[in-house]
């Protein structure tokens, strides 16, 4: 697991612990944010670039080369952040281990169907909106419509592994060490839903980032919420190929009164008991703001 590895004081060559000692506050989040935008228009200047040579290879392909190419920005300004507090300032895992006397296996068993009850519970809520218009629907078609490979790639690797390194490994760690704990994983939660650029799917994003946050916070495991991530964009997908399913607006629509019901109230209290496990999971460190493991600073 060498995306995971945990800084032992060493020069440290993997993905995520070289961005330890970045610690970004509010300003930093607004920092990041921009860094993704910049990383959204070198992305898509990359497929229209494309799209002069090959069309059809740009609207399969586009989605899955530039998705990456968002977050380069964000990922190379962490990084000289980092290595520049790195030998003075304490700095935090992005991903730790912490997960009680359950486990990580039980406690994956646990948070994935979570995910899957607050995603229903985040169905009723998107009934609510308006229709979306038929630009939205055209770039949700170009996703799913591609060959799977390629829309599994996108929503269930791309998707889990880069927004959750930004929007719980860089965002809700910074704010966790900095503010009260509520008041971080609510603004996480806002940052992932602004991250997706529409109220269609910033809705559900909040919700979830908010169940994402709680987890990020008790057990300061990265690979679980990138675990629940990938879950959530998985179903997404498998749900889309299914044709009973594709075309009804909500689960209401294919589901009975009672049915639908008795699987809300199920999913309530799902999400209810799987806080109370998560809420007894004790801090390893007494005083701290998360379970987030500290890493000091580099000696040498």
């Amino acid at each position: 697991m060498g995306f995971f590895r945990k800084h032992t004081g060493r020069a440290s060559y993997d993905l995520f612990s070289n961005h330890t000692y970045y610690v970004p506050g509010y300003g930093g989040m607004m920092t990041l944010f921009v860094m993704f935008l910049i990383g959204t228009l070198l992305g898509s200047l990359l497929v229209g670039a494309l799209a002069l040579f090959s069309p059809e290879f740009a609207n399969i392909y586009g989605t899955v080369i530039s998705y990456p190419v968002m977050f380069i920005p964000a990922w190379l300004y962490v990084s000289a952040k980092s290595r520049r507090n790195e030998f003075f300032d304490t700095g935090y895992a992005l991903d730790s281990e912490n997960f009680g006397q359950l486990g990580g296996f039980k406690l994956a068993l646990i948070v994935s169907v979570a995910t899957l009850a607050a995603a229903f519970i985040g169905d009723s809520f998107n009934s609510l909106m308006p229709p979306t218009p038929e630009w939205f629907d055209n770039a949700m078609s170009k996703i799913m419509d591609a060959p799977v490979w390629i829309t599994l790639i996108s929503v269930s690797i791309f998707a889990p592994l880069f927004e959750e390194w930004l929007c719980r490994g860089l965002v809700l760690r910074g704010l966790l060490q900095k503010t009260h704990p509520v008041s971080a994983v609510f603004v996480s939660a806002a940052f992932f839903a602004v991250l997706h650029m529409n109220p269609w799917q910033a809705l559900a994003a909040f919700l979830l980032g908010i169940l994402f946050g709680f987890v990020y916070y008790k057990t300061g495991s990265l690979k679980l919420t990138m675990l629940m991530h990938c879950v959530n964009n998985t179903m997404a997908v498998v749900f889309s190929k299914i044709p009973s399913i594709e075309e009804a607006e909500s689960f209401a629509d294919i589901l009975s009164p009672w049915a639908y019901a008795g699987i809300m109230i199920a999913s309530i209290a799902f999400i209810a008991a799987t806080c109370v496990v998560l809420r007894n999971i004790p801090f390893t460190k007494e005083g701290a703001r998360s379970n987030c493991d500290e890493v000091p600073p580099i000696t040498i």
